[in-house]
């Protein structure tokens, strides 16, 4: 198992990494040696965060899916420092499993690879455990760490929000990695899976399974285009509770969010799970409902981070502002 992941690791290396394959533990300077390269921290602040898969994990067991879950484990955590402005150094992986399967290890790690990828962070290492007492034949748990850096005059905390600050929404691919309880249960229910796909033009399997969006590379890029300025005042990852639960968690005393519900439209999966007669106020209260992450940024900068964001393939709305008022979020028609 060991040599077959060896090949992921190594690709998400950089010259930061002085990591021998197969140590007891990883090594990564906090910049490049490289003058061409270097960051030039001036006062560097790490930021680590820590998330699963949850139950998604089960529908892609069952449909013989299970790589592209180490995408979702990756993007959990990465996107949750992001919030804060940081650049993810380095991820670690952990695998529970009933019975150590190599080829499926390397499927799973693989993913977690291809995660890290994306997110410009080295695997750096991780840990598999068998436990047979613990878990089914063919079941396993994921959970990935994160480590990041940012400077301190750089951090995005939400302190500065002010009311009038816009709120851009920015798309999630679909569903995430949260409410999978919820879906499942849904699944269950749909009476037709053959007008369930027309109505998303995909396999059901494919909408239902299709990995967390990755927003590093576009949030650090707009982050670095305004050195000087503080244009994004606030960030926040639509995960669990929707944005409800999430984006109230990154806004000062006396500020409220108002958002406005027709300023989007959510993807089809969404619809599907509606139609299999699950309430449309309690899917907002557990899905991102195509929301997968927030900025509340300077109003008269709201058009130009929009354009940018589609300039880096992201699709953006402005979705809301902030109010004065009670901490929490306001939804409006």
């Amino acid at each position: 198992m060991v040599a077959k992941i060896k090949h992921a690791l190594r690709r998400t290396y950089d010259p930061r990494v002085l990591s021998q394959h197969g140590a007891f533990a990883g090594l990564m300077r906090l910049d490049f040696a490289e003058n061409l390269l270097q960051r030039h921290f001036k006062e560097p602040v790490l930021v680590a965060g820590a998330d699963g898969v949850g139950s998604k994990l089960l529908i892609g067991i069952e449909h013989g899916k299970i790589g592209q879950l180490g995408v979702d484990l990756v993007a959990m955590s990465v996107n949750d420092i992001l919030t804060l402005g940081a650049e993810p150094l380095f991820f670690l992986d952990y695998v529970a499993c009933h019975h150590l399967d190599p080829e499926h290890i390397a499927e799973i790690v693989s993913g977690v690879s291809d995660g890290c990828v994306e997110a410009g962070c080295a695997l750096l290492g991780g840990e598999t455990a068998e436990m047979p007492a613990m878990y089914a034949p063919t079941h396993f748990d994921l959970a990935g760490f994160c480590v990041g850096v940012v400077d301190r005059n750089r951090i995005v905390d939400g302190r500065d929000v002010q009311p009038g600050d816009a709120i851009i929404g920015i798309a999630s691919s679909g569903i995430h990695s949260n409410g999978y309880s919820l879906v499942r249960a849904a699944l269950k229910k749909i009476k037709s899976k053959k007008r369930a796909e027309a109505t998303l033009g995909e396999p059901l399997e494919n909408a239902v399974l299709r990995p967390t969006r990755i927003y590093v590379r576009p949030i650090l890029k707009l982050l670095k285009h305004y050195k000087r300025k503080r244009v994004v005042r606030a960030m926040a990852h639509i995960t669990g509770g929707g944005l409800e639960g999430n984006l109230p968690r990154v806004l000062p005393q006396g500020c409220a969010a108002e958002i406005r519900r027709r300023s989007w439209s959510p993807p089809p999966i969404f619809d599907v799970i509606h139609q299999a007669g699950v309430e449309i106020e309690e899917m907002y209260d557990v899905f991102n409902m195509g929301v997968g992450y927030v900025l509340v940024v300077r109003p008269t900068f709201a058009d130009s981070v929009i354009r940018q964001l589609a300039e880096l393939g992201e699709t953006a709305w402005r979705i809301g502002v902030i109010r004065r008022g009670k901490r929490r979020l306001i939804w409006k028609k």
